[in-house]
Protein backbone atom coordinates (compact mmCIF):
# COMPACT_ATOMS: atom_id res chain seq x y z
CA UNK A 1 0.00 0.00 0.00
CA UNK A 2 0.93 3.62 -1.05
CA UNK A 3 -0.22 7.62 -0.21
CA UNK A 4 0.35 10.78 -1.41
CA UNK A 5 0.92 13.19 1.30
CA UNK A 6 1.10 16.79 1.06
CA UNK A 7 3.24 18.47 3.60
CA UNK A 8 5.77 21.69 3.86
CA UNK A 9 3.79 22.98 0.41
CA UNK A 10 5.34 19.70 -1.33
CA UNK A 11 4.03 16.39 -2.38
CA UNK A 12 5.35 12.89 -1.52
CA UNK A 13 4.37 9.78 -2.70
CA UNK A 14 5.43 7.31 0.67
CA UNK A 15 4.94 3.67 1.75
CA UNK A 16 5.62 1.92 4.70
CA UNK A 17 9.15 1.77 5.83
CA UNK A 18 10.40 4.90 3.31
CA UNK A 19 12.74 7.43 4.66
CA UNK A 20 11.52 11.26 3.46
CA UNK A 21 13.66 14.11 4.15
CA UNK A 22 10.81 16.79 4.22
CA UNK A 23 10.38 20.28 5.50
CA UNK A 24 11.07 21.05 9.08
CA UNK A 25 8.95 19.91 11.45
CA UNK A 26 8.56 20.63 15.21
CA UNK A 27 9.91 17.29 17.31
CA UNK A 28 12.55 15.69 18.64
CA UNK A 29 13.98 12.33 17.58
CA UNK A 30 11.74 9.48 18.30
CA UNK A 31 8.61 11.19 18.37
CA UNK A 32 5.32 10.10 16.55
CA UNK A 33 3.87 12.73 13.71
CA UNK A 34 0.45 12.07 11.79
CA UNK A 35 -0.10 14.06 8.18
CA UNK A 36 -3.70 14.35 7.49
CA UNK A 37 -3.65 15.70 4.05
CA UNK A 38 -3.72 12.41 2.07
CA UNK A 39 -4.48 13.37 -1.48
CA UNK A 40 -4.37 9.89 -2.67
CA UNK A 41 -4.13 6.34 -1.10
CA UNK A 42 -3.04 2.97 -3.92
CA UNK A 43 -2.18 -0.48 -3.78
CA UNK A 44 -5.00 -2.23 -2.27
CA UNK A 45 -7.97 -2.66 -4.12
CA UNK A 46 -9.40 0.37 -6.10
CA UNK A 47 -7.21 3.68 -5.06
CA UNK A 48 -9.11 6.26 -3.20
CA UNK A 49 -8.30 9.52 -4.53
CA UNK A 50 -9.04 12.69 -2.75
CA UNK A 51 -11.35 16.09 -3.38
CA UNK A 52 -9.24 17.52 -1.85
CA UNK A 53 -7.92 14.85 0.48
CA UNK A 54 -8.94 11.29 1.25
CA UNK A 55 -11.61 11.33 4.27
CA UNK A 56 -10.62 9.38 7.05
CA UNK A 57 -7.23 8.26 5.78
CA UNK A 58 -3.70 9.47 7.81
CA UNK A 59 0.19 8.78 7.38
CA UNK A 60 1.87 7.99 10.87
CA UNK A 61 5.74 8.55 11.33
CA UNK A 62 8.82 8.83 13.41
CA UNK A 63 10.97 11.79 13.46
CA UNK A 64 14.49 9.94 12.97
CA UNK A 65 16.04 13.69 12.83
CA UNK A 66 16.42 17.28 12.52
CA UNK A 67 19.19 18.08 9.99
CA UNK A 68 19.91 21.13 7.76
CA UNK A 69 20.41 21.09 4.05
CA UNK A 70 23.37 21.93 1.98
CA UNK A 71 24.46 25.56 1.98
CA UNK A 72 23.41 27.69 -1.01
CA UNK A 73 24.48 30.97 -2.21
CA UNK A 74 22.15 33.99 -3.23
CA UNK A 75 23.62 36.42 -5.56
CA UNK A 76 22.08 39.76 -6.34
CA UNK A 77 24.03 42.17 -8.94
CA UNK A 78 22.74 45.15 -10.30
CA UNK A 79 23.88 46.29 -13.91
CA UNK A 80 25.75 49.64 -13.68
CA UNK A 81 25.16 50.31 -10.13
CA UNK A 82 28.08 49.35 -8.27
CA UNK A 83 25.29 46.83 -6.34
CA UNK A 84 26.42 43.48 -5.39
CA UNK A 85 25.01 41.52 -2.54
CA UNK A 86 25.83 37.80 -1.59
CA UNK A 87 23.97 35.57 0.64
CA UNK A 88 23.98 31.83 1.79
CA UNK A 89 20.92 29.85 2.79
CA UNK A 90 20.24 26.27 4.69
CA UNK A 91 17.34 24.66 4.67
CA UNK A 92 15.87 23.45 8.18
CA UNK A 93 14.58 19.73 7.44
CA UNK A 94 13.09 16.81 8.94
CA UNK A 95 13.71 13.21 8.19
CA UNK A 96 11.05 10.88 9.27
CA UNK A 97 10.77 7.02 8.67
CA UNK A 98 6.31 6.10 7.51
CA UNK A 99 5.28 3.78 9.74
CA UNK A 100 1.68 3.43 8.77
CA UNK A 101 -0.83 4.20 6.72
CA UNK A 102 -4.59 4.32 7.89
CA UNK A 103 -7.60 4.62 6.25
CA UNK A 104 -11.55 4.24 7.58
CA UNK A 105 -10.67 7.25 10.38
CA UNK A 106 -8.42 4.67 12.31
CA UNK A 107 -6.05 6.39 14.94
CA UNK A 108 -2.32 5.96 15.42
CA UNK A 109 -1.71 3.45 17.78
CA UNK A 110 0.40 4.61 20.83
CA UNK A 111 3.07 3.32 22.09
CA UNK A 112 3.29 1.75 25.47
CA UNK A 113 5.20 3.23 27.97
CA UNK A 114 6.72 1.47 30.71
CA UNK A 115 5.56 1.07 33.31
CA UNK A 116 7.81 1.61 36.79
CA UNK A 117 9.29 -0.70 39.07
CA UNK A 118 6.80 -1.83 41.73
CA UNK A 119 9.65 -1.36 44.25
CA UNK A 120 10.10 1.94 43.52
CA UNK A 121 6.49 3.46 43.68
CA UNK A 122 6.41 3.54 47.83
CA UNK A 123 9.20 5.91 48.32
CA UNK A 124 8.51 9.70 47.27
CA UNK A 125 10.60 11.48 49.60
CA UNK A 126 12.65 12.37 46.75
CA UNK A 127 10.78 14.80 45.13
CA UNK A 128 12.73 18.02 45.52
CA UNK A 129 14.41 18.30 41.91
CA UNK A 130 14.23 21.88 41.06
CA UNK A 131 18.07 21.81 41.39
CA UNK A 132 17.84 19.56 38.17
CA UNK A 133 15.84 21.70 36.01
CA UNK A 134 17.94 24.69 36.33
CA UNK A 135 20.99 23.06 35.18
CA UNK A 136 18.80 22.16 32.40
CA UNK A 137 17.69 25.66 31.84
CA UNK A 138 21.45 26.59 31.82
CA UNK A 139 22.57 24.31 29.52
CA UNK A 140 19.87 25.36 26.86
CA UNK A 141 21.33 28.60 27.24
CA UNK A 142 24.27 29.30 23.96
CA UNK A 143 27.61 28.46 24.61
CA UNK A 144 30.52 30.78 24.61
CA UNK A 145 31.93 30.62 21.03
CA UNK A 146 34.09 33.68 21.02
CA UNK A 147 36.91 35.31 23.22
CA UNK A 148 35.52 38.90 24.05
CA UNK A 149 38.26 41.67 23.94
CA UNK A 150 39.10 43.56 26.68
CA UNK A 151 37.72 47.33 26.98
CA UNK A 152 34.23 48.56 26.84
CA UNK A 153 32.07 46.48 24.86
CA UNK A 154 30.81 48.65 21.08
CA UNK A 155 27.22 49.36 21.21
CA UNK A 156 26.05 46.42 19.01
CA UNK A 157 22.44 47.96 18.93
CA UNK A 158 24.29 50.26 16.02
CA UNK A 159 23.88 46.89 13.56
CA UNK A 160 20.92 47.09 11.99
CA UNK A 161 18.35 44.51 13.10
CA UNK A 162 20.28 44.12 16.27
CA UNK A 163 17.74 45.04 19.85
CA UNK A 164 18.99 45.33 23.15
CA UNK A 165 17.95 41.50 23.63
CA UNK A 166 19.88 40.04 20.79
CA UNK A 167 22.81 42.63 21.66
CA UNK A 168 23.02 40.38 25.56
CA UNK A 169 22.53 37.03 23.45
CA UNK A 170 25.72 38.23 21.93
CA UNK A 171 27.30 39.40 24.28
CA UNK A 172 26.77 36.06 25.36
CA UNK A 173 28.50 34.45 22.90
CA UNK A 174 31.88 36.33 23.15
CA UNK A 175 30.90 38.93 21.14
CA UNK A 176 31.12 42.76 22.14
CA UNK A 177 32.82 44.56 19.44
CA UNK A 178 32.78 45.37 15.87
CA UNK A 179 35.35 44.68 14.97
CA UNK A 180 34.95 40.87 15.84
CA UNK A 181 31.73 40.79 13.62
CA UNK A 182 33.54 42.57 10.48
CA UNK A 183 36.60 39.55 11.08
CA UNK A 184 33.42 36.60 10.53
CA UNK A 185 34.84 33.66 8.23
CA UNK A 186 32.02 31.62 6.42
CA UNK A 187 32.26 29.28 9.63
CA UNK A 188 31.60 32.06 12.20
CA UNK A 189 28.63 32.25 10.26
CA UNK A 190 27.46 28.74 10.39
CA UNK A 191 28.53 28.64 14.51
CA UNK A 192 26.33 31.91 15.34
CA UNK A 193 23.70 30.93 12.48
CA UNK A 194 23.42 27.91 14.39
CA UNK A 195 23.58 29.05 17.97
CA UNK A 196 20.98 31.57 17.66
CA UNK A 197 18.81 29.87 15.07
CA UNK A 198 19.15 33.09 12.81
CA UNK A 199 18.70 30.99 9.59
CA UNK A 200 21.00 33.35 7.56
CA UNK A 201 20.00 36.50 8.72
CA UNK A 202 23.38 37.86 9.64
CA UNK A 203 23.86 37.58 5.38
CA UNK A 204 20.48 38.86 4.78
CA UNK A 205 20.83 42.21 6.78
CA UNK A 206 24.98 42.26 5.71
CA UNK A 207 25.97 42.77 9.55
CA UNK A 208 29.85 42.19 8.06
CA UNK A 209 29.83 44.89 5.43
CA UNK A 210 28.26 47.29 8.49
CA UNK A 211 30.29 46.70 11.07
CA UNK A 212 33.43 47.39 8.75
CA UNK A 213 32.05 50.52 8.59
CA UNK A 214 31.11 51.32 12.43
CA UNK A 215 34.56 49.80 13.11
CA UNK A 216 36.51 51.97 10.80
CA UNK A 217 34.48 55.13 12.11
Amino acid sequence: MFAVIKTGGKQYRVAADDEITIERLAGEAGETIEFKEVLMVGGADAPLIGAPTVDGASVVAEIVRQARGDKIIIFKKRRRQNSRRRNGHRQDLTIVRVTDILTDGKSAPKKAKKAAPKEEEAPKAEEPKAAPKAEKAADAAPAVLFTAPEGEPDDLKKISGVGPVLEKKLHGLGITKYAQVAAFSEDDVTRVDDALSFKGRIGREDWIGQAKVLAEG
